[in-house]
């Protein structure tokens, strides 16, 4: 039996794990430089990992001014829910820091996983380490 747990964390405290699941997905599947994935806003971001069975599946934050970003699933727990378990922990972290706007920059292809939550895509595409993105932003 999988046990999944959903943790706020730390860069600081949990930089190895976040690193972990992070080099993976972009740097190893979506060829991101790894000079761009990981950044200043790591420091001062709020981090969220999830554990399957005590090992860390997946990832994401929440910046100071609201941005959502770096959210990430490792291949083989993908379309099991943690990615929203991720994303809905994140909003929440963001409301109760009384943030005004929640907002993230989607990949082309998880636009409809960000509507479900609640997100609204405005503005045109454009290329975020050489992958098609959209701002989208909470609604409500």
């Amino acid at each position: 039996m999988e046990i999944l747990e959903i943790k706020e964390v730390t860069y600081n405290g949990s930089q190895e794990f976040i690193h972990q699941v992070r080099k993976r997905v972009f740097v190893v599947e979506q060829k991101v430089p790894p000079e761009l994935e990981f950044d200043e806003t790591d420091p001062v971001s709020v981090h969220v990992l999830a554990f399957v069975n005590a090992k860390p599946v997946a990832t994401g934050r929440i910046s100071p001014d609201g941005k959502i970003g770096r959210m990430a699933v490792l291949k083989n727990f993908r379309k099991k829910g943690i990615g929203l378990k991720i994303l809905l922990r994140l909003i929440d972290i963001g409301r109760r820091r009384g943030l005004n706007k929640i907002y993230l920059s989607a990949q082309r292809h998880a636009i409809p996983f960000y509507e479900k939550a609640g997100f609204t895509a405005r503005g045109p595409v454009y290329a975020e380490a050489g992958i098609d993105h959209r701002l989208m932003i909470m609604s409500g």
